[in-house]
């Protein structure tokens, strides 16, 4: 099986390639167009401000490959909030595979902190990505900016109001928390993703 990982200026690359270590699977990092292509799976982390790294992805073809892919691809964090329409952080226009755009949390008392961040729980998952990792289990969170629920949510997490902490349609997946710093349970979520 052959997993890309897309390189380009975001930030969280290194965890990715460690927790895919762990697991045993062969990856390449690249931002070769054809190796993206005919990758079995494709692998989009990140973290980074969207209006620059939509510029570099713009830059490279990159956004073009993105949105043409037809194997499994899973968007992590920032990599979620680029599938989507657009996004508060810059204004910026995303790749828009999820018709929703990406909104700046707003706190509305003194304990709600800005980011996000932290240990939380992902409630009413569904889909094969979260096969087999139990009932509400709690993943790791680093954001300011969030997902809405949509008709694609496939994971929702409460945080000043609920969200989604995944997203689906077709052959994409998308994660706002951080699979490869969510111990066992991301580990069998980046496991499911292999396996898809």
């Amino acid at each position: 099986m052959k997993v890309a990982i897309i390189k380009y200026n975001g930030g969280n690359i290194s965890s990715v390639m460690h927790a895919l270590d762990r697991l045993g699977a062969e990856y390449v990092l690249t931002d070769d167009r054809t190796l993206l292509e005919n990758a079995d799976k494709v692998i989009f982390p990140g973290v980074g401000e969207a209006a620059a790294t939509m510029s570099h992805l713009r830059e490279k073809g990159l956004d073009e490959v993105i949105r043409r892919l037809t194997r499994p691809v899973l968007g992590i964090c920032l990599g979620q909030q680029l599938m989507c329409s657009s996004s508060e952080e810059g204004d910026t226009d995303c790749l828009g595979i999820f018709d929703v755009p990406v909104k700046r949390f707003q706190p509305s008392a003194l304990l709600e902190k800005v980011p996000h961040m932290g240990w939380n729980e992902i409630t009413e998952c569904r889909g094969s990505l979260f096969s087999g990792i139990g009932d509400n289990p709690y993943v790791y969170f680093v954001h300011s900016y969030y997902v809405p629920v949509c008709p694609w949510t496939a994971a929702v997490t409460g945080y000043i109001q609920p969200f989604s902490s995944a997203l689906h349609k077709d052959n994409f997946y998308a994660t706002q928390f951080h699979p490869e710093k969510s111990g066992p349970v991301g580990a069998a979520i980046l496991s499911n993703f292999l396996k898809l």
